[in-house]
């Protein structure tokens, strides 16, 4: 089973130069990194879990500077969004910094991928709420295109694009992973389409299960899970080697790096002794 974290990283935390080192010291195989481009002052959408938005969800520092920097700094370490917001997102754009991440690392991108919680957020970037997974499928497919493809086109409903070029192509063939975050219908639709990996944010081993035999139903029987976002202290791990879970990536809270470092020491002696 291998072991990642997941964390917000802020101009008010552990660095990233700090970060991937220090995950890499541990024994730590995967770092996965959320994305806000902003928060709207104005929000009706409730925060995940409930209660007032944490301070960390405001103060993001871009995905992908955070990841190229943890990329520079390691050398085997997978580097996640987790998860980036593409329905938000420029294809072309998101593409090449895809590949790009994936280029500079040597292979070592994993493109974490979600719907999103806010809105408001969605509205922001031009984007009707209520149709942002249809504007995330058809985004995902389009990048598939541009990475896959020397002359790329596409033609749909929110994305449409003649005959380019778009380089640099991933190193990692055909693209880098693409793992769908969501438990959702359409959020599993979207794993069976576009997906690599599964990142479940609870567990629950018959979820597990009815999803692994759906997706043995539709074609697509060996896709790994990873847990996502788990409490290192509450975790019990019976039973997800049984329903392909191959990866769990730890919540660990935002903050200083003394902070930061005693909950990974914590982590790791608990989950990589």
């Amino acid at each position: 089973m291998q072991i990642g974290v997941v964390l917000f990283v802020t101009d008010e935390t552990i660095a990233p130069a700090v970060l991937g080192p220090a995950l890499e010291e541990r024994g730590f195989e995967s770092v996965f990194v959320p994305e806000h481009s902003h928060i709207p002052a104005s929000r009706e959408s409730p925060a995940p879990g409930g209660g007032e938005l944490p301070r960390h969800f405001h103060r993001t520092i871009d995905v992908f500077v955070t990841l190229s920097v943890l990329a520079a700094t390691t050398t085997d370490l997978v580097l996640g969004t987790g998860v980036a917001l593409p329905a938000e997102r420029d294809p072309i754009h998101t593409a090449k910094q895809v590949a790009s991440l994936d280029l500079v690392s040597g292979g070592r991108a994993l493109f974490g991928v979600g719907a999103g919680w806010n809105r408001e957020e969605a509205r922001d970037h031009g984007v009707d709420p209520r149709r942002r997974g249809k504007v995330l499928d058809e985004k995902l497919a389009a990048m598939r295109r541009i990475w896959t493809e020397e002359l790329a086109e596409f033609h749909g409903e929110y994305v449409d694009f003649g005959p380019m070029y778009c380089w640099p192509k991933p190193v990692t063939s055909p693209y880098p992973p693409i793992a769908v975050g969501g438990e959702s219908d359409a959020a599993l639709r979207r794993l069976r389409d576009h997906g690599d990996v599964w990142l479940p944010d609870r567990v629950d081993l018959e979820t597990f299960r009815r999803v692994r035999s759906w997706l043995a139903d539709e074609g697509r029987p060996d896709l790994p899970f990873t847990v996502f976002g788990a409490d290192a202290d509450t975790l019990d791990p019976t039973g997800l080697g049984e329903v392909g879970v191959d990866r769990i990536a730890f919540w660990v809270e935002s903050g200083p790096e003394p902070d930061v470092l005693r909950q990974l020491d914590a982590i790791a002696a608990r989950w990589l002794d």
